[in-house]
């Protein structure tokens, strides 16, 4: 996920406070992240990266990464951007994901770094991309195995659209907004 219109919050608000912003979203979507059983990989900035069927087998993986999705987009959206500043409203976010393999590896020895490696990764952060805010955007790699073993989770076409470093690829918006629990 990332936040929309960080940029413009982080230029309007004092580092002090984005961090406070920050730290107060990613607490919740840490502790999201427990109750879904999904495996925090890093944040970078405001993007949260997250995994399922990595730490353990998880027949269920792409259930879980859709409804963890659904539950940042809602827990963003009862977050304040500043407490002190209630006017400037709320944190809106934009989701993505893709299913398919990844490696997991510690790089570099200076500050080593725990991540995930990937064509897989590069997709679910195209699906991020090209998102709309509040929405969850998923692959149709995803989707296949949300229709095949969970067709409760609501899927919605977007059809065909161009991926930067992919070319056309049929995509699909996973819920919708409130409308879909």
């Amino acid at each position: 996920s990332d936040i929309v219109g960080f940029t413009n919050i982080s230029s309007i608000l004092t580092p002090l406070k984005v961090s406070d912003m920050l730290d107060r979203l990613y607490e919740k979507f840490d502790n999201l992240s427990r109750d879904h059983d999904v495996f925090k990989i890093e944040t970078i900035g405001d993007a949260y990266m997250a995994v399922t069927n990595l730490v353990c087998h998880q027949e269920d993986h792409a259930l879980r990464i859709a409804k963890f999705a659904r539950d940042t987009v809602n827990a963003a959206s009862e977050t304040l951007i500043d407490v002190d500043n209630p006017e400037l409203g709320y944190v809106n976010i934009r989701v993505g994901f893709n299913s398919g393999p990844v490696v997991s590896n510690v790089v570099g020895n200076r500050n080593p770094k725990f991540t995930i490696i990937g064509d897989t990764v590069n997709c679910a952060a195209r699906m991020e991309s090209n998102s709309l805010p509040l929405k969850i955007h998923c692959s149709d790699a995803s989707a296949l195995i949300l229709k095949e073993k969970h067709p409760e989770i609501p899927l919605y076409s977007r059809g065909s659209i161009p991926i930067k470093g992919k070319g056309e690829m049929e995509t699909f918006w996973v819920y919708n907004n409130d409308h879909d629990t």
